[in-house]
């Protein structure tokens, strides 16, 4: 009987809810790291400047940066990353919000 090989690529899937409680303190993070990068193009900087200001949703995706959560891990190299975020609707005692159970999009037989 043969092991069927193992993949070294592995999908890792997060959802964050996060609640905002200073809007204007996330829109400063933001726009503070949009101003220290120096290598952003200006009409590039421009654009980003106008996303972040106007929806507090696409600052905090533009904060929270993939590679950061995994920069420190050893013996990974992150290969491909998207993300997004979105204003929700959000009630943690509805069913719909419990993150435990199964969402139906694994590989998993049973």
């Amino acid at each position: 009987m043969s092991t069927p090989e193992t993949s070294r690529f592995v999908r890792l899937r997060v959802e964050l809810v996060l609640e905002v409680e200073d809007a204007e303190a996330v829109t400063k993070s933001a726009l503070s790291r949009i101003a220290g990068d120096s290598a952003m193009p200006e009409t590039e900087r421009a654009h980003a400047e106008g996303t972040v200001t106007e929806d507090t949703a696409e600052a905090l995706a533009y904060l929270v940066d993939p590679f950061d959560l995994v920069s420190e891990v050893s013996g990974v190299e992150l290969q491909q990353a998207s993300w997004s975020a979105e204003r929700i609707d959000y009630d943690p005692d509805a069913p719909d919000w419990d993150l435990g159970e199964d969402d139906g999009d694994d590989d998993s037989d049973g």
